[in-house]
């Protein structure tokens, strides 16, 4: 094979290039100091906490598997395995770390055992517990850690070993300390413990899934394995039941009470001053509260409640305490998700806030957006009010800081790679070394357009030798398409595979419609009351036929494709079932097929329960839709996918097969909503393409 022929092989073994690039940085609290995570080359997935001196440059490695485990394999608990599914976390050993307040003490998990490393002098070493652990966590002062075995709250003394239960499950479907799925799936909360500022005590989630239904995710391909059950709360079903209590080291227990019934959702916790914030949703997401807790009693009290006739959304990061205790949150204005400090919008009209990165004595740290393809971190000053880039205000850039020194992550259309550069104060930026590869190729210049009424921002990605390919290409869309993430993004590591594709002999065009980042509150919500369907498959037509105008001698409109994964699964298949007239094949990966099987917090968002919108369901199922396939549909899907489970694609298929319509299935034995394995990557690939070169050709 070439370089180029090659191309979804070494992507998959390097995770797209991303392994032996730093990642997960923290700065110490007096700035000396900056932990991170790397593995050992681009193709070890094998991670490991290492610390860099600011002063000199110089990287200490400080959590080595190998060395730690004495080169066990990893034998990980199940809650470690959903965490990482949820997080689409494909590396293994350091995964993920936590640090105490001032940077000085780390704890992690290793192969369900727990591991505490001193950053300062570089040492680490494993303390025993009794089974399984999940989710480390150290005090704010170091001495001591808590975790989770078995759904119970450990604390440990690392120091003594000595170990003691917080909370133990009073149920077999209850655990302690651990977020729930749908937290961790749908908003951005992947943690169920928060330490005191004082270390003398846990505030921890109660996770009750007794009321959750229960399904069952086997194998086919070994009929001898039992089936897994999973606790899964598909739309209009009940939900785990969560709960908080502040588990005290003295022994004593105090719940938090808040309208639970009202509010059931626990969307977000906070506890870096001398009380607890809890951001809580209701059902139907159209309010959310912002409560305050008193530690000493559990009682809450409102600091701020937001609506809105849609939904509201969670924004990560939020809300956030500065020290002197104003509340950090963002307010919809218009056509604007601008910053707000205790009610007051701090950022201007246009800036598009994403996220919240930190908050401190100097002020405020975010992502931002002024056209939804460049992510920007912005600083908001709590001395003068104003706001200001950090970072450039093209490509896509991340920050923390603390003691006058700045970690910034940054990612551009120049070089594929991340780049990450620490800075003190005065001082000239050091960088962190990555060993991640570099990519086969670079991606040509990518044809960026502002499509149709909507201004739908999409891309055009051609051959780099056009020459190979003469005439006008058949034209391979590849959306996403949905909410919550872009595919049109200012950084060239989003556009290797795409040109990879184009090199294949395609003009590919990705286009990010209604419903997507960056565009603004109104933008993202033109997807609410059950127009879900006809408007993002509008967007995509539109979005061709705009890319087909502006590049009339490369795009044959009448040889159009579609390729997605997910919600791009979703609305490939939609798009054959729907616009035949448009789309002569098309290739859906884990789609969502009958959003009645998918999760509640996000298909409720949009389309109610099935109870209160069964009209809006049935219009955006494709399973009604089967009759009218005529166009080649290949349905790839994980058996092992307990996010969008294979029930969707079996449904879809048996649809197609009692209208008589032809279609493919490729199951895929083993693997979840993730494809990590080199060899299905590779091949899965391979197969789209040669599918889609069968059913475009002349």
């Amino acid at each position: 094979m070439s370089d180029v022929d090659s191309f979804p092989r070494l992507s998959a073994r390097t995770q797209r290039f991303r392994l032996g690039a730093p990642r997960d940085l923290t700065v110490s609290e007096d700035g000396t100091r900056v932990a991170f995570v790397r593995s050992g080359g681009p193709t070890d997935r094998v991670g490991r906490l290492w610390t860099l001196d600011v002063a000199t440059g110089a990287e200490t490695l400080v959590v080595d598997p190998a060395a730690l485990l004495g080169g066990d394999e990893e034998d990980l608990p199940p809650e470690e395995r959903a965490r990482r599914e949820r997080l689409r976390e494909g590396a293994g050993g350091v995964t993920a770390y936590a640090v105490s307040r001032s940077g000085s003490t780390a704890a992690l998990a290793l192969g369900g055992r727990v591991v505490v490393a001193d950053l300062e002098d570089g040492t680490a070493a494993l303390v025993e517990c009794p089974g399984p652990a999940i989710d480390p966590r150290p005090s704010p002062d170091g001495s001591l850690v808590s975790y989770v075995v078995g759904g119970a709250l450990h604390v440990v003394d690392p120091a003594t070993g000595a170990d003691r239960v917080l909370a133990e499950p009073d149920g077999d479907d209850v655990t302690w300390g651990l977020a729930d799925f749908v937290a961790a799936e749908e908003m951005h909360r992947y943690r169920g413990a928060w330490w005191s500022p004082a270390s003398d005590a846990v505030l921890a989630a109660r996770v009750d899934e007794s009321p959750v239904q229960s399904w069952w995710i086997a194998d086919p391909a070994r009929p001898g394995t039992e089936p897994h059950r999973v606790r899964y709360p598909a739309a209009g079903t009940p939900n785990a039941l969560v709960g908080l209590e502040l588990l005290r080291l003295d022994g004593t227990r105090t719940e938090v009470a808040w309208d639970a019934g009202a509010f059931p959702y626990l969307a977000a916790v906070t506890w870096t001053l001398h009380e607890p914030v809890l951001l809580v949703q209701s059902r139907d997401q159209r309010r959310t509260q912002t409560l305050a807790v008193d530690p000493a009693t559990g009682a809450t009290r409102l600091l701020r409640e937001d609506s809105d006739e849609h939904w509201v959304e969670l924004v990560p990061g939020t809300p956030a305490q500065l020290p002197d205790g104003r509340l950090v949150h963002t307010l919809d204005d218009g056509d604007t998700r601008r910053l707000a400090v205790e009610g007051r919008p701090v950022t201007p009209l246009g800036l598009q806030v994403e996220s919240v990165a930190q908050a401190d004595e100097q002020g405020v740290l975010f992502r931002a957006t002024e056209d939804a393809v460049h992510v920007a971190v912005w600083k908001w000053d709590a001395a003068s009010g104003a706001v200001a880039p950090l970072s450039p205000r093209t490509g896509l850039h991340g920050a923390r800081r603390s003691g006058g020194t700045t970690v910034l992550s940054s990612m551009g259309l120049e070089e594929a790679g991340t780049r990450v550069t620490v800075t003190a104060t005065g001082g000239t930026g050091v960088p962190v070394s990555s060993l991640a590869a570099e990519p086969p190729f670079a991606a040509a210049p990518v044809a960026l357009l502002r499509a149709g009424e909507h201004q739908l921002r999409t891309a055009v990605v051609l051959p780099r030798d056009r020459d190979r390919f003469p005439g006008r290409l058949p034209v391979v869309m590849d959306p996403y398409g949905g909410p919550g993430h872009r595919e049109v993004a200012g950084a060239q590591a989003a556009w290797l595979e795409p040109q990879w594709l184009a090199d294949q002999g395609f003009a590919v065009v990705v286009a990010d419609g209604r419903g997507t980042p960056g565009r603004g509150p109104r933008f993202e919500r033109e997807i609410a009351g059950g127009r879900w369907a006809q408007t993002v498959l509008d967007d995509q037509v539109a979005a061709l036929e705009a890319a087909a105008e502006a590049h009339p001698d490369d795009l044959d409109a009448s040889r159009v494709g579609i390729r997605g994964w997910s919600f791009g699964g979703y609305l490939a298949a939609l798009a054959v079932l729907r616009r035949p007239d448009v789309f002569a094949a098309a290739v859906a990966g884990a789609p969502v097929t009958d959003w009645s099987l998918y999760d509640t917090h996000y298909t409720e968002r949009y389309l109610g329960t099935p109870e209160e919108h069964p009209d809006w369901y049935a219009a955006n199922s494709l399973l009604d839709d089967a009759g009218a396939l005529t166009r080649p549909l290949l349905l790839v899907h994980g058996l092992s996918d307990d996010n969008v489970v294979v029930a969707h694609t079996l449904r879809l298929s048996s649809a197609l097969l009692a209208a008589g319509r032809a279609h493919t299935v490729l199951p895929l034995s083993g693997v979840t909503h993730m494809t990590p394995q080199e060899v299905v990557a590779e091949n899965l690939t391979l197969l789209q393409v040669e599918f889609l070169q069968q059913h475009l050709a002349h």
